[in-house]
């Protein structure tokens, strides 16, 4: 070893020491937080990086939307029909369904993306007991959409959220209806907090927590209190006014409107945000707007079969392998009999692209309010 490279050792040495000795100092407790605190630092600014990215995307497709109405903004894709819980309140799900072989999800995404799809959420039942969830989240970005998924956050666990991460997932929602399980719904934070830190850790993708308010919540002032601690871990926090089984409006009493609009006060700007039509449902007036269902709009059940939403399953009915531009025209121009009162979120929010033109026409057999367990069928 030469004299420079003794020299060097030497050094190293004796500043090894010099920190041993003074290892007990606040200025060196100071740079070790410091320095515990890096790779957070390097998280955020990669959290940032990745929320800008998909914010351009955002633009780019937003300003794609304005420009043509021929092609879908928002489709929701059900993989699997089984759920791990089961809530009173709904009827998208059951406990025995197999999941849609992984071929054909692909064909489904390919013609999504070939009809030029924007986003595709994938929903269920629930999506995260599907066992090759990875690859159709890929299957989705390699066909240039954005990739969403709605989750009852039940099996997230840190090494499934770094999988979402490097399968490309770009934005996760979980809807908490209580503080604590009850006979309505086990979708509770006293059980999902633990996920919801996790989630904070770990997730390159944006997360929203949606608290609702309406039939069926025991204590109303829950959604004040999911809100506030999704806020806190980094999260955005949007408000739901719980449909009834057909997903029409249920009015909201004096106390659920309070905190309704309490919790509309703590909502960031963003598009999952454009819920005025919220404000109607929740002292019981209906909505005059134009629903772009089975156009803008889509929802693909299991079976492969385009439907307006997921409580107006039955028309249009026809194979998503089927689906034309005719047909995206034709649902553009539609009148929904069931429009003014849906409380369908995300086909209002992607019907505001469009609420400026086209009047729409009476379908032949327009969708009514049905009981829980007959959704619509229209011949």
């Amino acid at each position: 070893m030469g004299s420079s490279a003794l020299n060097r050792t030497r050094l190293i040495f004796e500043y090894d020491r010099t920190l041993l000795h003074r290892m007990h100092s606040p200025r060196v407790y100071a740079v070790i937080e410091v320095n515990q605190l890096m790779p957070s630092v390097i998280t955020n600014l990669r959290r940032r990086a990745k929320a800008l990215h998909r914010n351009l995307r955002g633009a780019s497709m937003a300003a794609r939307a304005l420009a043509s109405t021929d092609h879908p903004l928002l489709a929701h894709i059900i993989p699997i029909r089984r759920c791990n819980l089961a809530c009173t309140y709904c009827n998208e799900f059951d406990d025995f369904s197999n999941p849609v072989p992984t071929e054909e999800m692909f064909r489904r995404i390919d013609k999504l993306g070939a009809l030029g799809t924007s986003v595709v959420t994938i929903s269920g039942g629930e999506p995260l007991l599907y066992p090759e969830l990875d690859d159709v989240i890929r299957r989705i970005r390699l066909n240039g959409m954005i990739a969403g998924l709605i989750t009852n956050g039940y099996l997230l666990v840190a090494e499934r959220i770094q999988r979402l991460n490097r399968a490309g997932l770009e934005w996760l929602q979980i809807s908490i209806d209580n503080v604590n399980p009850d006979d309505v719904s086990k979708k509770s934070l006293k059980v999902l907090d633990r996920k919801l830190e996790l989630l904070a850790e770990h997730a390159d993708f944006h997360v929203n927590i949606n608290s609702v308010v309406g039939s069926g919540i025991r204590y109303p002032q829950d959604a004040l209190t999911i809100g506030k601690r999704a806020v806190a871990l980094g999260f955005s926090s949007t408000i739901g006014i719980i449909h009834d089984g057909s997903g029409q409006l249920q009015p909201l009493g004096e106390e659920e409107r309070r905190i309704y609009h309490e919790m509309k006060s703590m909502e960031k700007r963003s598009f999952t945000r454009i819920n005025a039509f919220q404000d109607n449902i929740a002292q019981a007036k209906p909505n005059d707007w134009r629903c772009r269902a089975g156009a803008r709009y889509l929802y693909i059940c299991e079976d492969g079969l385009v439907h307006y939403c997921s409580q107006q399953r039955g028309y249009p009915g026809i194979p998503l392998a089927d689906y034309t531009g005719d047909h995206i025209r034709r649902e553009f121009l539609t009148e929904k009999g069931c429009a003014p009162h849906c409380t369908v979120s995300c086909v209002h929010q992607v019907s505001i692209f469009d609420a400026w033109r086209a009047p729409q026409h009476p379908m032949e057999a327009a969708p009514t309010a049905t009981p829980a367990s007959e959704l619509v069928q229209i011949e």
